[in-house]
């Protein structure tokens, strides 16, 4: 007699117990409570940590200025828009927003969403039709991925930063539309994309490039602009995504190109037209953070300073980082408990790290992601390499 299959479709629920045996051997690095401002030291459970698991770059969250451009908007504007950007959820500070970053990236135009991941929902859904093809490097961030998913257009992959492969990719899909989405900085290693040579092989083959910058602005580039200004392509890039949630302090994302594109995405992107606006503290903050990002440059300087520091420090210790260039450095461990290990002893020593398992990186090749701020201390950096130091003699990871 065949067994009747459940038709349950909370059954995998109940199956899905993996987190919960982490959770009972101590062993869980998920959902951490923070009690705290993001900045160098937080505090978790009532105890100080050294924060090397936050995209602050810059150290802005906290900033006076930005937090009273905050406060100003919500007692001018209350504390949300009550509707979509569509209808009724468009504020001047939005509009004005969207100049300051369409000047600061160096497009004609830009557009704000309520967050990053819906950037990337619905300028790639908006663009690739059901006749194009979008490629996309195999490393790139899960928002982009989805976006794709949405659109009705065929996805291929290449492999990640092989401009080789992006080329095989390309010929075989001559005669088509075709978009090429990269991230600027990958998220997890911490690597930077190969933009010229994207930007070669894309004017070759008649392809248009849009660049996830969500870890490039405020981070490359001589005046903290990103990646196409890191390798001088401004003009050559056709849209610069960027979010709010790294270095610009608050949480949202938006989209830069020129006037016609932008404007074809203000009135097809499903995101946009159907979420709420972003709220009033969000936008004010984001602008204070531009205007901090142009007037006090020595904030990237700080920051690279700190960058060349661990990533010296970790070197000399025998670690291997991978091949970031950037302030995301990851300490690959290859195996996941051994990851998760890694993280909870960390953390008894006072640092707070991250933990990225398959699939946010291939199998074999656990990682602790480790991020840096402008704002860390000569001494608390210090304080973190003789943690890692400490943790990876005791896990055999270096000698």
């Amino acid at each position: 007699m065949a067994v009747k299959k459940s038709t349950d479709i909370f059954e995998k629920c109940a199956k899905f117990t993996k987190a919960k045996e982490l959770m009972a051997v101590g062993l869980y690095p998920y959902f951490r409570v923070v009690e705290s401002a993001q900045d160098p030291e937080v505090v978790i459970n009532g105890r100080k940590m050294i924060m090397v698991g936050s995209n602050n770059y810059l150290g802005l969250t906290n900033h006076p200025k930005v937090k009273d451009a905050a406060l100003d908007a919500v007692r001018k504007y209350g504390t949300g828009c009550a509707g979509s950007r569509f209808l009724n959820g468009t504020l001047n500070m939005h509009v004005e927003l969207e100049k300051k970053l369409a000047r600061f990236i160096r497009k004609e135009a830009a557009l704000v969403f309520s967050t990053g991941f819906q950037v990337n929902l619905g300028v790639i859904s908006a663009l690739v039709g059901k006749d194009d093809v979008v490629l996309i490097d195999k490393m790139d961030h899960a928002s982009i991925i989805d976006g794709c998913r949405l659109s009705y257009g065929e996805v291929r992959k290449f492999r990640h930063n092989d401009m080789a492969d992006l080329e095989r990719v390309l010929q075989q899909n001559d005669g088509r539309g075709k978009l090429i989405v990269v991230d600027g900085v990958f998220s997890m290693e911490g690597d930077v994309v190969d933009l010229p040579n994207v930007v070669r092989l894309a004017r070759m083959y008649g392809a248009r490039v849009m660049v996830d910058d969500a870890h490039g602005i405020g981070v490359l580039g001589k005046t903290g602009r990103g990646t196409a200004e890191h390798f001088g392509l401004e003009e050559e890039v056709d849209l610069i995504m960027g979010t709010y949630s790294k270095s610009l302090a608050s949480i949202g994302g938006f989209i830069a190109s020129s006037e016609e594109v932008v404007h074809y995405i203000k009135h097809s992107a499903r995101s946009l037209i159907f979420s709420a606006s972003p709220p009033p503290a969000s936008v004010a903050a984001v602008s204070a953070a531009v205007d901090i990002i142009e007037n006090e440059p020595e904030r990237i300087e700080r920051l690279w300073k700190n960058t060349r520091k661990m990533l010296k420090g970790f070197r000399e210790m025998g670690f291997s980082v991978g091949p970031s260039e950037t302030p995301i450095i990851p300490i690959i461990v290859g195996d996941n408990e051994l990851a998760f290990r890694m993280a909870m002893m960390l953390q008894d020593e006072g640092v707070f790290a991250n933990v990225a398992v398959s699939p946010a990186v291939p199998d074999g090749k656990a990682l602790i992601r480790t991020s840096y701020m402008a704002t860390h201390t000569e001494q608390q950096l210090d304080r973190v390499l003789g943690a890692f130091d400490k943790v990876g003699k005791a896990l055999g990871l270096i000698r």
